[in-house]
């Protein structure tokens, strides 16, 4: 009989972000929040993480990383910022800085969509 513990493990294995992966996450989660004025604690409330130390953070990432890929964590993320600007007066709201707010998340989901080409 085969042991299918085993097999769910082994893709569990495939679908983790490996340590350079997770270590730019987390430098791309720290500039994120510092340019969008938040702390760790307001992520933690949208993600509804058990607590806002990063490493749990970065767990709970990574748990809907290995759920569902690479683009429903880079949606997550973009729909969590989608949350806070409309918290901040909605899309109607002037930015200071005249930038783009999601301009790294386009980025990042670019990324990811060129990696799924190759």
């Amino acid at each position: 009989m085969p042991d299918h513990s085993s097999d769910a493990r082994a893709l569990a294995g495939i679908a983790s972000l490996n340590t350079a992966q997770l270590e730019d996450l987390q430098s791309f989660l720290k500039d994120w929040l510092r340019h969008r004025g938040r702390t760790q604690a307001d992520l933690r409330r949208a993600l509804r993480a058990e607590s806002i130390r990063m490493p749990v953070l970065l767990e709970t990432l990574q748990d809907l990383h290995a759920q569902a890929g690479l683009t429903a964590l880079a949606a997550r993320l973009c729909g969590i910022d989608e949350l806070w600007q409309r918290e901040e007066g909605g899309p109607g709201s002037s930015n200071e800085a005249g930038e783009d707010p999601f301009s790294q998340l386009d980025l990042l989901l670019e990324e990811i969509r060129q990696d799924q080409r190759i």
